[in-house]
């Protein structure tokens, strides 16, 4: 950790008990020995884990964009603000006539770890921008003249429960709550939704609830939902009875609710899609925190139908994770090596297959992918957008940065991207929830006239 690192907290008001308490946190623990690209692919190096007595923390300071300062895109491309002003948009989910709902959201009220740990994390973390109160509604984005901004702006649902995913089948609208996934009725070109919503299935939620988003993504056919659930620590430490139908992505039936778990071991799913070819279900996934700079790498996967991926036993396969009493070699054994990692604590949260035409041809085969960025790492990691190339199914070569700039060169953020999503036009849209801006991003050529 960096002397400027230091002064730069002690300048956020960091004082007395709680600023040496910080200060602690920010100098121990370890930072990466290797290069950023041998931790991405099929075959990411994996170093022996690293222990300190304090983990590792390093976190870009939320600040928000300056006037007239925005993303970085990739050559031929431009980004333009959709949506701003937005209070902690999250996700995204684009309607058929090409309106786009906003979750403005955060973590709900929950319960609380004593200890020294926990307190400081808590502190960190606020800086970082996840402090705010949860808006917990859907604003609606509309853009009325085809020019990539939207004009048009209403409050499309509220008084949600920390909402975070969105899937619509038929004439139903189903949110996906962080206890529960609920439907309410939607016709379109409609700007509000007054009528309540019925409760479909729940979720696990309760007092604990550490990892709170739950994605939502609807098969083909309409017939089912899948329901992406993080686990409630990192590595089981409250117990593995609080782990009941978590680290997982669950299956609903459409017609009755009735759920069941479709895969495990996955300790942090959060964005799905469903391959436009192979129908095959892909996640990104958090890995587990405080085994060093250098692992574990969080990932991309596709998601087999009783697939077990290790979590919280092994991790990208095999690999045993010494920290979880008891042991359970049984488990270890059934673990699914995930298909491509994509980096050491880079914090994937929104992915989405690309569609359509508008984008170039070498963003037209893949996967977007909205990195959040790194708290467990030195140096940072992710805080930015990258597009993952496919072949016949499967990821191939190396990701492409399509969107950086989110964190200036003293080491702030003037934003993160979470949620990622193509527009009916075939742009790519960013939920930015430092800067509070819906990005799209479009060939530069093609932005104004779409």
């Amino acid at each position: 950790m960096t002397i400027t690192r230091t002064q730069k907290l002690a300048g956020l008001g960091v004082v007395g008990v709680l600023g040496a308490l910080a200060l602690l946190f920010s100098v121990w623990g370890d930072s990466s020995k290797i290069s950023e690209t041998a931790t991405i692919g099929p075959n990411p190096t994996l170093p022996e884990p690293v222990t300190t007595l304090i983990p590792t923390v390093d976190i870009a300071p939320a600040k928000g964009w300056p006037e007239g300062v925005k993303p970085t895109p990739a050559s031929g491309l431009a980004v333009t603000a959709f949506g701003k002003g937005l209070d902690h948009p999250r996700w995204l989910f684009v309607l058929p006539n090409g309106d786009v709902l906003v979750a403005e959201t955060n973590a709900p009220k929950r319960e609380e770890r004593s200890g020294l740990k926990t307190f400081v994390m808590n502190q960190v973390m606020k800086r970082a921008g996840a402090g705010v109160p949860s808006a917990n509604r859907l604003t609606l984005l509309r853009d009325t003249d085809g020019d990539g901004i939207a004009e048009t702006r209403t409050e499309f649902l509220k008084d949600l429960n920390s909402p975070f995913g969105m899937a619509l089948i038929g004439d139903h609208l189903y949110v996906a709550n962080t206890d529960a996934v609920v439907r309410f009725p939607y016709k379109e070109g409609v700007t509000q939704i007054s009528e309540p919503g019925t409760k479909l299935a729940e979720l696990p939620g309760g007092t604990l609830n550490h990892h709170w988003t739950k994605g939502l993504v609807a098969s083909k056919d309409g017939a089912k939902l899948y329901a992406s659930v993080g686990s409630n620590s990192n590595v089981a430490e409250n117990g593995i009875e609080k782990e009941d139908r978590r680290a997982a992505i669950l299956e609903i039936d459409v017609k009755s609710g009735q759920s069941r778990v479709f895969a495990s071991g996955l300790r942090n799913p959060v964005g799905m899609s469903f391959h436009s070819q192979t129908n095959e279900l892909w996640t990104v996934v958090n890995e587990r925190d405080e085994l060093g700079s250098d692992l574990v790498p969080d990932y991309l996967t596709s998601v087999k139908d009783g697939g077990f991926y290790g979590w919280p036993y092994s991790y990208f396969g095999k690999h045993v994770d010494t920290r979880v009493k008891p042991p359970r070699p049984d488990m270890v054994e059934k673990a699914i090596v995930p298909d491509y990692a994509l980096g050491n604590h880079v914090a994937p949260l929104g992915f989405t297959f690309a569609s359509g035409d508008l984008m170039p041809g070498q963003l037209q085969n893949g996967g977007f992918v909205g990195l959040h960025g790194s708290w467990n790492r030195t140096p940072l990691s992710g805080y930015k957008v990258i597009f993952v190339p496919f072949k016949e199914g499967q990821p191939e070569g190396n990701p492409i940065e399509l969107l950086t700039g989110f964190v200036n060169k003293d080491g702030d953020a003037y934003g993160r991207p979470v949620g990622v999503e193509i527009d009916k036009k075939g742009a790519l849209l960013v939920a930015d929830d430092v800067g509070n801006v819906v990005w799209r991003v479009a060939p530069q050529s093609r932005t104004a006239a779409n």
